[in-house]
């Protein structure tokens, strides 16, 4: 009896509410709506679904809802219409826009085929010759097509001769770029032309000049272990002092620094009269030109016999800047790559001495190599406790990195993995590393054959015509050292300061030693301006040889 005594209250509950809302219809809308009464149980079941209740009010907001919904369809898909040569109905665009999306599928272009076909048909270079009637710029192009009423097939044909015409000339503007900056970097400057011969002039002329570089009495340290021995090959007077100058103003125990300077025999004398007249003390610096050593004079010195041969194939093989230039096939960049091949750079013995470290120094354990054109901006001492593991050369590799632009090299950058000598002994995907600040422990070094493999590799590029490699002394390097290589901290070496500008000044201002490598050398107008300023900072602009031949910052 309670249960149903229950059930009719609720019943009662919902017939008044159904009423209520029966009068707020009437009201809304301003007329009668068909009266219910007092339905019966069976009938009030029926508009019962789910145990939810379907209601007048929720049958209003749903006829408002839906009338919202077509109003925008109808707007949305109108934009076929207004901005397209289509022309659908609304049911039809509204199947267009909304069908491949709910299937998972891709709508399809509305590009024209026939742009498509036209883009992709081959266009010679000669059919531009001595056209003067395609659009030079954007703007103009623009201009044509609003005026000339064209059609898709024609918009696609002077797009396609505007485009091409374009990519031609910027072309031939990249190789020019690396052309001059060929000529720029393989030339000497009259100022350092200038400064050699001002230092070589002094050095007949005044004593001073001609100090015996160490003094008799600091020569013992020249072979003592327990100094921090360092070694420059250069034949750049200005570059050597920069690396000198920053070594030492930045070593926390400049008394403890040997540097040993090998020059050639042309640029001896400027270079013993700069260090005799701008002294370094308390380090210790000496100056030393190749045929004074011992070692060097004595029979025959492989590296020079394959410079000698590498030389005569290069002047064969090359054919000069001019024919490198005039190839109409290759990539500006790989006519970059063959133009570098040609700087005296990396013909120069200065560039493969590092190779004869171990007899150059038979009484040294470990050395730290610097190349002319860096810049040490830290104290270099902590390189000597790096444990190198047993291994030769410690290095920066320089297929990681933020910068990948610079950071990206494997051996595949470097090494032609098309010949079969490359391919069955190297892995192309392995990772390069970096010359210009390497510490190599030479009592590792002479346990190894490192010397002859690097001589071997040379003369079987030589022999294939420079098919192996054809830039400089790093390849024959990453095959010597293969194995023999521990990786140390890129902080100690940064490099890229000399082939893009992309760097920026704060990353290369931290860098514990920063690298010049490429062709915009500090020295050269062509250096990036705002790099420089790290170079600039180690020259005294004010001594009387860098005035006299008209050095200046910028």
């Amino acid at each position: 009896m309670l249960s149903k005594f229950s059930s009719a209250v609720e019943l009662s509950s919902e017939i008044r509410t159904i009423a209520v809302e029966e009068e707020e219809l009437k009201a809304l809308f301003g007329v009668a709506l068909p009266h219910c009464g007092v339905i019966g149980f069976k009938e009030f079941i029926k508009v019962k679904v789910a145990s939810r209740r379907v209601s007048y009010r929720m049958l209003f907001y749903s006829l408002l809802f839906f009338t919202f919904l077509l109003r925008f369809v109808f707007v949305l898909t109108q934009v076929d219409g207004i901005d397209g040569e289509n022309k659908c109905s609304t049911i039809g665009c509204l199947g267009k826009k909304l069908g491949p999306r709910i299937l998972g599928r891709r709508r399809e272009s509305t590009v024209p085929e026939v742009i498509y076909q036209t883009l992709d048909e081959p266009l010679g270079k000669h059919e531009l010759q001595g056209r003067f009637d395609i659009p030079q710029t954007l703007e103009e192009f623009m201009t044509e097509m609003k005026k000339g009423g064209y059609d898709a097939k024609t918009f696609a044909v002077k797009l396609r001769e505007m485009v091409t015409l374009m990519e031609e000339r910027t072309r031939l503007a990249k190789i020019q770029e690396y052309l001059y900056r060929h000529v720029a970097s393989s030339s000497i400057p009259k100022e350092l032309h200038c400064l050699s011969l001002s230092l070589a002039n002094e050095h007949t002329n005044n004593a001073a000049a001609r100090l015996q570089l160490p003094a008799a009495e600091l020569v013992p340290a020249l072979v003592d272990n327990s100094y921090f021995h360092f070694v420059l090959a250069s034949d750049n007077v200005l570059a050597a002092s920069v690396v000198a100058t920053s070594l030492v103003r930045n070593f926390l125990r400049p008394q403890k620094v040997v540097l040993h300077i090998i020059t050639d025999r042309k640029t001896y004398y400027p270079m013993q009269a700069w260090f005799s007249l701008h002294s370094l003390s308390p380090a210790i610096i000496e100056v030393k030109a190749l045929h004074h050593f011992d070692w060097f004079t004595k029979g025959k010195v492989p590296v020079l016999e394959a410079m000698e041969k590498d030389q005569k194939v290069r002047s064969q093989f090359r054919g000069g800047s001019s024919a490198i230039v005039a190839n109409a096939t290759e990539k500006p960049k790989v006519i970059a790559a063959k133009l570098q091949a040609l700087s005296p750079k990396y013909n120069s013995v200065m560039n493969h001495i590092r190779i004869h470290l171990p007899e150059l120094f038979p009484s040294l354990n470990k050395v730290v190599f610097l190349d002319d054109d860096i810049v040490v901006q830290t104290d270099l001492s902590p390189l000597w406790d790096i444990e190198m593991n047993g291994k030769v050369n410690g290095a920066v590799e320089t297929c990681t990195g933020e910068d990948k632009f610079v950071m990206s090299k494997k051996l595949k950058s470097y090494l032609n993995f098309s010949h079969p000598l490359i391919s069955k002994n190297f892995n192309p995907n392995e990772c390069a590393w970096a010359y210009g600040m390497n510490i190599f422990d030479l009592e590792a070094w002479r346990k190894t054959n490192i010397s002859n493999i690097y001589h071997y590799w040379v003369e079987q590029n030589i022999k294939s015509d420079l098919s192996l490699w054809q830039l400089g002394t790093l390849p024959p390097g990453l095959i010597a050292f293969h194995g023999h290589v521990h990786v140390i901290d890129p902080f100690w070496h940064m490099l890229g300061l000399g082939y893009q500008e992309n760097t920026s000044f704060a990353d290369a201002e931290s860098a514990g030693v920063v690298h010049y490598n490429g062709r915009a050398k500090p020295w050269l107008e062509i250096a990036f301006p705002q790099l420089r300023k790290l170079w600039t900072k180690y020259v005294d602009f004010s001594d009387k040889f860098i005035k006299s031949c008209h050095i200046r910052a910028s």
